[in-house]
């Protein structure tokens, strides 16, 4: 069977800027495939882990079900904690536009994905260097897709069945 070639650790910066490249221009199993050449070279690289992060979110509506989870195996990785806080957030947002764009799940899986990635904006916007006010935009940007899709809770609640 085929082995994967190993890319020079000179390539990588050259790599990383086509992976964004590739992001651009929907192409994001391409921009993963790039962040796992430039990962096997340098596992800490923070720019490869966040493009490669970011990749997998933006397949979240073609992707198997596990993309969530595999999208957040990535976080560990990450330097600082608002960086945790403010990617964790992106993947729950992402999800939850998503589920809206699937329209097979109920939107209040929606409306619970927004609250989820709305919780890590905050967490991340306590953390946020100054001048640095992504984590309110991205909060904003949730508020607001609650309201433009008039998204609510569920109604039912978790009933533990009696036991026999």
């Amino acid at each position: 069977m085929y082995q994967l070639k190993r890319i020079s650790k000179e390539s990588i910066p050259t790599a990383i800027e086509k992976a964004e490249r590739y992001r651009l221009i929907n192409e994001p199993g391409l921009a993963e495939s790039i962040c796992l050449d430039v990962l096997e070279i340098e596992p800490q690289n923070a720019k490869a882990t966040i493009i490669m992060l970011l990749a997998i979110t933006d397949q979240f509506t073609t992707g198997a079900s596990g993309e969530v989870n595999r999208a957040r195996q990535l976080l560990p990785k990450l330097q600082g904690d608002y960086e945790k806080n403010y990617y964790a957030g992106i993947i729950c947002e992402r999800e939850a536009l998503a589920n809206l764009e699937r329209k097979s799940h109920v939107q209040s899986n929606a409306y619970e994905w927004f609250i989820e990635a709305m919780e890590f904006f905050e967490k991340a916007e306590s953390l946020r260097p100054q001048g640095n006010d992504s984590s309110i935009m991205r909060w904003n940007s949730c508020v607001r897709q609650i309201k433009q899709h008039q998204l609510t809770p569920s109604d039912e609640k978790y009933v533990e069945p009696p036991l026999e």
